[in-house]
């Protein structure tokens, strides 16, 4: 028993590194959990994968102008998803293209823009640091960034709990004279939704950081029926995950950041194994 409490301790214990992953890893899981469980529920899991990837050219000019400065790389996501997101609201609400399609595209435009700015002015080394990142080497400001967003994440959720949840339900309800409102909350979840994406990019990069989001939130849905237990359920995974990939990661000598999608892809693959005959109840989660 002192054995294996030895070998998942041990290595947290021992090195600063590991303990700086885990922290950080644990703080991503809280703020990405919710924003994912809500995303699947309002059938934006697609928007999510979009702006993951719209963090990159933001990152890439960031890196360009300051380095690896966080201030830089984080300031140019954020605002290259924030622009991403708007491009695409307008291209669905002026065009015949559903926001799902335009979000396709925007995204598939920012990616390949930002692999071809850090190849141009970068190196192969740098294009793998900003398409996987590296968990292993979050640093204290990059640590205070990531709790800050998911306070940040967690606060907006206790106060606009209600009104999302109805948003997510029925919409059209809600938009009844209350417009503006429909439109805060909305936006409110985009920014929320960027922020913790660029928090993720920080530690995965910008292909794995929707993994933390999104791979929970589907096993949670798959197996929980109340929306206070999806949000439970998809921590749980998420934290969990975050923990196990990274012990993975230590004594296998893989990359970490894929290493804690994987472990979290294997509790979806398991969920979905597991319950498949409560399809059709874990399309419906009581709210």
């Amino acid at each position: 028993m002192n054995a294996v409490l030895d070998l998942i301790v041990g290595p947290f214990s021992e090195f600063d590194f590991m303990r700086h992953a885990l922290v950080g890893s644990l703080a991503l899981s809280v703020g990405c959990a919710p924003v994912g469980v809500f995303l699947l529920l309002r059938r934006m899991s697609l928007m999510g994968d979009s702006l993951s990837h719209a963090v990159l050219p933001g990152a890439a000019i960031g890196y360009l102008i300051g380095g690896l400065s966080l201030p830089w790389m984080a300031g140019g996501g954020m605002v290259a998803g924030l622009l991403v997101a708007l491009l695409a609201g307008l291209s669905s609400r002026r065009t015949r293209l559903d926001e799902g399609a335009s979000f396709a595209g925007f995204y598939l435009l920012a990616l390949a823009g930002g692999v071809v700015i850090v190849s141009k002015w970068g190196n192969s080394v740098d294009l793998m640091h900003l398409l996987f990142g590296s968990v292993l080497a979050v640093d204290d400001p990059s640590l205070i960034l990531v709790a800050a967003i998911a306070s940040v994440t967690l606060l907006w959720f206790g106060w606009h709990y209600r009104g999302l949840v109805l948003d997510s339900a029925d919409p059209a309800f809600l938009g009844h004279g209350h417009g503006r409102g429909v439109m805060r909350y909305h936006l409110g979840f985009t920014v929320l939704t960027v922020m913790n994406l660029v928090a993720g990019f920080q530690a995965m990069g910008t292909l794995m950081a929707v993994g933390l989001m999104m791979l929970p939130a589907a096993t949670a849905r798959l197996v929980a029926r109340t929306l206070p237990g999806m949000l439970l359920v998809a921590w749980l995974v998420a934290s969990a995950s975050s923990v196990i990939g990274l012990l993975l990661s230590y004594y296998l000598a893989c990359p970490s950041g894929p290493a804690i999608i994987l472990t979290a892809g294997i509790a979806y693959l398991g969920a979905l194994l597991a319950t498949p005959g409560h399809a059709n109840a874990a399309k419906a989660p009581a709210l």
